[in-house]
């Protein structure tokens, strides 16, 4: 369970004011519709990204950046959701019937879903992100299926364990998490209690998330880039506040009673989706890790 004196499992809205949605969630979403728009979504398919963003959709095309760091975290933020769903996919032709989809931000998956028929769908994040994000459908005409479940927790308030048993979440069956875009934001006490609340649901569990290594393990144009972007989401109220080695991380989920840990670093996701970057890609950078207790 998460201790209630840590950050959430979403983004920390304590620096934004009362009410007031994530502003990475939009910055996200805005890298989302512009893979749709600048790279005709070949790597991560998602038909309501640029309409779930109504007005934002124009802005999204016109600060995306067409080369550099920025391109480069866009297609990072594309190959994450590519990942996370193709393992979903994987997950429920196995027998998974629930997905809990944590800090959901503007996602779409549970509106587009080709399982809507076979999963359970859960969807967690700040009151006020939450509220934010229904309008947003109402506003552009996207229905939410019957297989939703909206989750608002307010992690002042109460634990994601009580949150998600409010929502009628079945601990029992086995779950799908994804977690994306969310770890950096949390404390590394935050991060490993959330994970351990997963690894323990009786019915098992995986998880897809990501994470970044220490900065002084990166060199060149990634990390100035990096270091930018830091001073971005930190004017917006939503400072990064953690960072992992890998041979620690993954020793540690297997301590938690993950059985299986899968780590794909930028040598690894540029191995799957982009072949001409094999040999050039630094070992250090943003990861994604599919984690399983199953």
């Amino acid at each position: 369970m998460l201790p209630e004196d840590e950050p959430a499992p979403g983004r920390d809205h304590s620096a934004l004011g009362a009410g007031l949605p994530s502003r990475t969630a939009l910055g996200a979403a805005r890298h989302r519709a512009a893979h749709q728009l600048l790279e005709a979504g070949w790597l991560f398919s998602d038909p309501l990204a640029v309409r779930i963003l109504g007005d934002d959709g124009e802005a999204a095309l016109r600060e995306a950046p067409m080369e550099g760091f920025g391109r480069a975290l866009r297609l990072f933020i594309a190959a994450r959701s590519r990942l996370a769903e193709d393992a979903l996919a994987d997950a429920v032709t196995q027998g998974v019937r629930q997905l809990v989809i944590l800090g959901a931000g503007l996602d779409t998956y549970a509106y587009r879903s080709p399982f809507a028929a076979r999963l359970r769908i859960f969807e967690v994040d700040h009151p006020a992100t939450q509220a934010w994000k229904r309008d947003r459908l109402i506003a552009a005409a996207i229905r939410a299926p019957a297989a939703l479940t909206f989750a608002p927790v307010d992690f002042e308030r109460q634990t994601l364990a009580e949150g998600l048993a409010a929502a009628g979440f079945d601990a029992s069956q086995a779950t799908f998490f994804t977690w994306l875009g969310v770890v950096p934001y949390l404390t590394e006490a935050a991060v490993f209690a959330t994970l351990a609340y997963i690894a323990d649901l009786p019915g098992g569990a995986d998880v897809v998330f990501d994470y970044a290594n220490p900065t002084a393990a990166v060199t060149g144009a990634a990390r100035a880039g990096h270091a930018a972007l830091a001073a971005r989401v930190a004017a917006a109220g939503e400072n990064f506040r953690s960072y992992f080695d890998t041979d620690a991380l993954c020793s540690r989920l297997a301590a938690l009673g993950f059985r299986t840990v899968q780590d794909l670093g930028p040598p690894q996701i540029a191995a799957r989706f982009f072949p001409s970057r094999v040999g050039v890609m630094p070992d250090r950078g943003g990861h994604i890790v599919r984690a399983a207790t199953r």
